[in-house]
């Protein structure tokens, strides 16, 4: 079997993770996970973006049934990344529920397992679009905003420097031997960066849809892909099927 080095050319043995390390914005190191979480050292902080819990049920109440088992498979895949870092602080970036309404109703199930991954640890809830309102009872805490290090975190991207954001689910499309693969990203240039999205339940966009026009210099643009047990950072002529 191949062996696959990170970005700093260290090798992971079969079956284990590797992590692109020198993920950098303004200076801070950042490490992209194959999950789609992102590790802050720095903080010790771990970022995680549109985990969109309860979609399913959001989803039922309309008439259109998806498995109903969504928050179960993102939180133990949370959990998973929780324990692989141990970080002081969680950070989610909005649209943590697919709907405010999902929230005040979270199953017992989901409750309970949200409670044990929020134990000793800082929890911050960053408001979104689908949830602007969130209730007490999901614990941490619950801001428009947030600001650490000198990065500004938010839901929707502005294309200010110095910002991660969420919302919009990207995915960049690379060419290999005739064949396209498709594959959630993260995606930056060095002053702003997109989170790929964390929910089960979660499609995404292409990178060079109209929606990310104008957020990024595009002569400075890299992503890291999410494979199975790694992240593959792309540049330049890779992103555009070079």
């Amino acid at each position: 079997m191949r062996q696959i080095t990170d970005a700093k050319g260290t090798e992971a043995k079969s079956g284990e993770r590797a992590v692109a390390l020198n993920l950098s914005l303004r200076g801070h190191e950042l490490i992209p996970d194959c999950s789609g979480a992102l590790y802050w050292p720095g903080e010790a902080t771990l970022l995680v973006a549109d985990l969109h819990l309860e979609k399913g049920a959001a989803f039922a109440r309309r008439g259109q049934m998806l498995p109903p088992y969504d928050s179960r498979a993102t939180l133990r895949r949370l959990g998973a990344v929780i324990a692989e870092y141990r970080p002081r602080r969680v950070i989610a970036l909005g649209d943590s529920f697919h709907t405010s309404e999902v929230a005040e109703r979270l199953p017992d199930e989901a409750a309970e397992m949200l409670a044990r991954l929020q134990a000793g640890l800082e929890w911050i809830w960053v408001t979104g679009n689908h949830d602007p309102e969130l209730p007490s009872h999901v614990g941490g805490s619950v801001v428009a905003a947030a600001t650490l290090g000198g990065l500004t975190l938010r839901h929707e991207p502005t294309g200010t420097e110095g910002e991660v954001a969420g919302h919009l689910h990207p995915t960049a499309r690379i060419s290999r031997r005739g064949e396209a693969v498709r594959r959630k990203c993260f995606v930056t240039d060095g002053d702003r960066l997109v989170m790929p999205s964390f929910g089960a339940y979660t499609g995404g966009l292409d990178i060079f849809s109209e929606p990310f026009a104008g957020l990024f210099v595009l002569d400075r643009l890299a992503v890291w892909l999410m494979g199975r047990g790694t992240v593959y950072p792309l540049f330049g002529r890779a992103l555009y099927g070079g």
